[in-house]
């Protein structure tokens, strides 16, 4: 294999879980000069740099190349990562290397990304392979991609023997010497196929092979948007100002909800493309639930953006990895998987909804898009915009310490104006046994459906109950590869694991004592809130939106047009029903259990759950009607719902942050989370004790576990988690590099490093 020969067995354990210390570039060994042309290469595989060959009579390969070669028995795809050698060096002699066998016929990735690629395996102590292969997510956009033919009119074409109508419209039409699908030319002319097939039979026009991938339409910015307010004027100059100058200006747009904050960093947008070839990102959290904001994005600028996110079909997400990197493709939304795409000229970044814990990838390469999409910004020299009703405690102390520009919009765009809170007692009004609704939620539905006015309930439980136990032996139905309960799904008449998958058909009797008709449904899901509301209110045109009832964009979008077009009443949610959607008819949103996401000892949970239920009641009142939000708390004095419904965030968020800075907890400290998993509790116990007994340990660096996780076992595999915290400033990277070097690390046992950890399960 023509990689780097490491010098010793402990760093090949270091390297095969991923904490190979990158910065130890392979060497070249002495030859001839002119004879061997070194080239080092990074993988999709998880290593490092590796060496391959380069013939002398190809012309000198330049950093960003994307190759195939093979390693280990296989053909990868690879990059050219720095420039090729042939001077001395060490290690691999030439005859030992191995050949480049492909260089792909596409453009090679920007020096930017990179740098981005670098930075981000460094931070999160991946490695760099797995970190490019993010880069690279569609084999399919590095081959050629399917032809069709294209006509066009050229010098060299003879006029027909026979002239007609229809036939000078289209060589009118051809005259500009574009070339054009047959069905296009004829479109443009206002004339059939066949007329068209005629002039190139009479070769009166010439024939050629182009890309059956049809180009993005172009955005139009001459279109000007509604007329902002004076606020939303301040707040959009600066944005398009730093686009105008140029240069790394991150930008936090603090506004309310239904304050008009994407109509402004629209302006910033608009004002990139003026420049010829610039492209323009905006993340989301979750694109399958945008339809509304690409609604106002084609009614904005005439044409859809282009869309990256995981449900895309291998076609399309080829047709645009290949014109984001030519250029072609302008504007991109997607997910936070979009900020690796190969951009030719990024002028311009948007994280819409940036508090969101969607931007936090919990599997393979675990990162923070938020956080990620600011050092590409950095690195593309080109502004940001962080844009929320409810920021991140991050991206506050990044403004309030000067690191951030923060524009603030306190006022909703139009007639529109904040919705009334108020909370409901719980304790003093109880919902009738078997009930979720209390009274006076149920009274305030019934006043809305006699004005024909449209309701959101929000619970964030999916499913019908959380948990089915058996009252004649107390037996509760878990899932067998992990330490949860099977959530039961009537909709979809199964138990089901929210964490591996698992699922079964709902049993007719206990599996534990056989006895029939005892299992029994505990706890609210949105499934059983749908029965309750479906009974009590019967003439209601009620709809769920779940993760489970929304399986597509396609879905989603048809929802979300049921609701705005006033064909539903009553709309039940989990999470996805807070994710900025305009209902000019919604004027309630009740909260059925407030308090749920307060449980716990997530270090987040207070600053998370408020984010989560102001977007919820930011759902209310967005048009001319007044809206009114009501929240159903068993803890009506907690900080958290105090605030809410004192309308005074800023307040709980600096309680927030007080405690955090004195404990220097984030983002006044450092945390990393090291997660042991394995298909053997023992053998994860003794990693755990290993690592414990090499922890550093200083004044400013502890070491808390090994502790069984809460979620002890996942998918067949024991867990247990360990927590670094560190004060701020302490090189965390660097510490646990060193202790992992000085630490014996067994096969079985895979250990996952969490930087910034936003899951504590």
């Amino acid at each position: 294999m023509a990689c780097t020969v490491r010098e010793d067995e402990g760093k090949e354990r270091f390297m095969q879980h991923g904490f190979f210390d990158d910065r130890e570039q392979s060497q070249t060994e002495t030859g001839p000069k002119g004879t061997v042309l070194r080239v080092p290469v990074v993988t999709t595989a998880p290593l490092g740099v590796l060496d391959y060959r380069w013939d002398n009579e190809m012309p000198p390969p330049e950093p960003g190349l994307i190759v195939e070669v093979p390693l280990g028995g296989r053909k990868v795809r690879g990059v050219i990562w720095h420039k090729a050698s042939d001077q001395s060096g060490k290690k691999v002699s030439d005859a030992k290397l191995k050949s480049i066998e492909k260089l792909y016929d596409v453009p090679p990735l920007s020096e930017e990304l990179l740098k981005l690629v670098a930075w981000v395996a460094a931070y999160t102590l991946s490695p760099l392979g797995s970190v490019l292969k993010m880069c690279l997510p569609v084999q399919a956009a590095l081959e050629e991609g399917p032809s069709q033919t294209g006509v066009c009119w050229t010098a060299d074409c003879a006029p027909p023997a026979r002239m007609t109508h229809a036939r000078q419209a289209v060589l009118d039409a051809a005259a500009d010497g574009r070339v054009r699908t047959v069905p296009e030319l004829a479109k443009t002319a206002s004339v059939s196929d066949a007329v068209v097939r005629g002039l190139m039979k009479c070769r009166a026009l010439q024939t050629t092979t182009i890309a059956a991938d049809s180009p993005y339409g172009q955005p139009d910015i001459s279109r000007h948007g509604p007329e902002l307010s004076q606020e939303q004027t301040i707040a959009a100059e600066a944005i398009k100002n730093a686009v105008f100058t140029g240069g790394f200006a991150p930008f936090l747009l603090d506004g309310i909800t239904g304050s008009g904050k994407t109509e402004v960093y629209f302006e910033g947008l608009a004002e990139a493309l003026k420049t010829g070839g610039a492209q323009v990102l905006v993340l989301v959290p979750e694109i399958a639930l945008t339809s509304q904001w690409l609604d106002r994005f084609h009614h904005r600028f005439g044409v859809r953006p282009v869309v990256w996110h995981s449900d895309v079909g291998q076609a399309e997400r080829r047709r645009a990895w290949r014109q984001i990197a030519t250029g072609e493709a302008r504007v991109v939304v997607g997910a936070r998987s979009a900020l690796f795409l190969p951009f030719r000229h990024l002028a311009f970044i948007t994280v819409d909804e940036e508090h969101d814990p969607s931007y936090k990838q919990e599997e393979g390469v675990l990162y923070h898009g938020r956080d990620m999409a600011v050092v590409r910004a950095k690195y593309a020299e080109c502004p940001i915009v962080l844009a929320s009703a409810t920021p991140s405690m991050e991206s506050l102390v990044n403004a309030n310490s000067g690191r951030y520009v923060c524009l603030k919009l306190r006022e909703r765009h139009g007639q529109a104006v904040l919705p009334d809170i108020h909370t409901i007692d719980m304790r003093k009004h109880p919902p009738a046994a078997g009930s979720w609704l209390s009274p006076k939620l149920k009274e305030a539905i019934d006043k809305r459906l006699f004005r024909h006015e449209q309701t959101m309930l929000f619970l964030n439980r999916r499913g019908y109950a959380p948990l089915t136990l058996c009252r004649t032996c107390g037996h509760r139905i878990e899932c067998p590869n992990c330490s949860a309960w099977l959530v039961e799904h009537r909709f979809k008449h199964k138990l089901e694991c929210h964490h591996c998958g698992h699922e079964i058909p709902v049993p007719e009797a206990c599996p534990q004592c056989d006895t029939a008709d005892s299992l029994v449904a505990c706890g609210p899901g949105v499934e059983r809130l749908f029965e309750e509301v479906n009974r009590d209110f019967p003439s209601a045109r009620i709809g769920v939106m779940t993760s489970d009832t929304m399986e597509s964009p396609t879905e989603t979008a048809t929802m979300v047009h049921q609701i705005a077009e006033g064909r539903l009443d009553i709309i039940i949610g989990t999470q996805i029903v807070t994710k900025g959607y305009h209902f000019p008819n919604l004027t309630l949103v009740g909260v059925i259990d407030a308090d749920l996401g307060l449980r716990g000892g997530d270090l987040r949970a207070g600053e998370r759950t408020y984010q989560q239920l102001e977007q919820v009641a930011g759902r209310a009142g967005r048009a001319d009607k007044p809206g009114e939000v009501l929240l159903q708390s068993y803890e009506p004095d907690h900080p958290v719902i105090t605030a809410l419904a004192n309308n005074d965030g800023e307040h709980l968020m600096r309680l927030e942050g007080e405690a955090r800075e004195k404990l220097h907890m984030p983002p006044f400290g450092r945390l990393a989370a090291l997660i042991l998993s394995g298909p053997n509790q023992r053998t994860v116990m003794e990693q755990g004790r290993l690592l414990a007994v090499s922890a550093p340990a200083s004044g400013s660096v502890q070491v808390y576990g090994p502790a069984p996780a809460p979620m002890a076992r996942v998918r067949g595999n024991f867990r247990m988690r360990m927590l670094l915290h560190a004060h701020k400033g302490e090189p965390v990277q660097v510490i646990i590099r060193d202790w992992f070097g000085r630490t014996k690390m067994l096969p079985e046992v895979k250990v996952k490093v969490d930087i910034d950890p936003y899951s504590f399960m």
